[in-house]
């Protein structure tokens, strides 16, 4: 009888901790927070290793084809990757499209050209799991999250974020 109390409780301990575990490993990391984003492939076929965005801002935007709020959203973050290109801001879209394929039709029919990748357990672990999207994560040059921004944005809130380019020395 004991025993099996005791076995109880054990497993219930377990369960518990093993939960627990889970859940921090996809929790969302917070402003402040060091992010070290993963290498990834771009669904262009090009490979950035690790070590790629290291030492510059990047925007990071999760989406999906088959939501509204990105498609609305979508045309900003074109805007902004068109406004950033020569401002040593990065710019770095996942999709977290269960095939690429859709992602891939997506953005070819629509002419964007920001980066995409597909949402990895690699940027799971970094990120977390989502719980809306569309959803921003502002890095700053030394690696820390200035900003998580979850949800639909304005355009000029958008387009804003190119404050978090490099100041030019000119």
């Amino acid at each position: 009888m004991w025993q099996n109390k005791f076995a109880a409780n054990v497993l219930a301990v377990v369960m518990t901790l093993g939960l627990t575990g889970a859940a921090l490993a996809q929790a969302e990391p917070v402003a402040g927070a060091s992010i070290d984003l993963p290498a990834v492939t771009l669904l262009d076929g090009r490979q950035l290793p690790a070590g790629h965005f290291q030492g510059k801002p990047v925007i990071v935007e999760y989406w999906a084809s088959w939501c509204p709020f990105c498609a609305r959203q979508n045309p900003y973050l074109q805007k902004l990757t068109v406004l950033a290109q020569d401002k040593g801001l990065e710019i770095l879209t996942v999709s977290i499209d269960r095939h690429e394929s859709a992602a891939k039709d997506y953005v070819a029919s629509h002419h964007y050209t920001f980066p995409v990748a597909m949402e990895t357990p690699e940027l799971l672990k970094v990120f977390g799991k989502r719980k809306v999207i569309p959803q921003i994560f502002v890095i700053k040059a030394d690696g820390k999250l200035a900003e998580v921004i979850p949800g639909e944005m304005f355009e000029e809130d958008v387009l804003d974020l190119v404050k978090y380019a490099p100041k030019s020395s000119g």
